[in-house]
């Protein structure tokens, strides 16, 4: 399945809209997207992941890398929505110990067309 990548920045934020499957084959194309982000220096970043059908532990490791970088950078990378497998996930490997996980989108970062 193809992975779909967008992002929205605002103000210092930005929010990473993730549309399919992130596994060994797509991760790369999530990673990516990352680090061409991460060079722009957003203090905080968030993850939709309501579209995400699925996430193997590749998927994971870019998280918890992209994690890794935001906070060098003294930022904050959180994950927004994701489904109940994905959730289930989180919560087996106790990475929703280590990612700030909000069940949708924050109100503040959903920016509607024309503002």
């Amino acid at each position: 399945m193809e992975l779909k990548v967008s992002t929205r920045s605002h103000a210092g934020c930005a929010v990473v809209a993730v549309t399919g499957e992130i596994d060994l084959y797509t991760a790369p194309h999530l990673q990516s997207e990352f680090t061409r982000l991460l060079q722009d220096g957003p203090s905080r970043v968030v993850i939709d992941m309501s579209a995400v059908d699925f996430c193997d532990s590749t998927g994971m490791n870019v998280l918890l890398s992209a994690l890794k970088r935001m906070k060098e950078q003294g930022g904050a990378l959180e994950v927004a929505a994701p489904r109940p497998a994905v959730r289930k996930i989180l919560q087996v490997t106790g990475l929703d110990s280590v990612f700030t996980v909000h069940d949708e989108v924050p109100q503040e970062l959903l920016i509607t067309e024309g503002s």
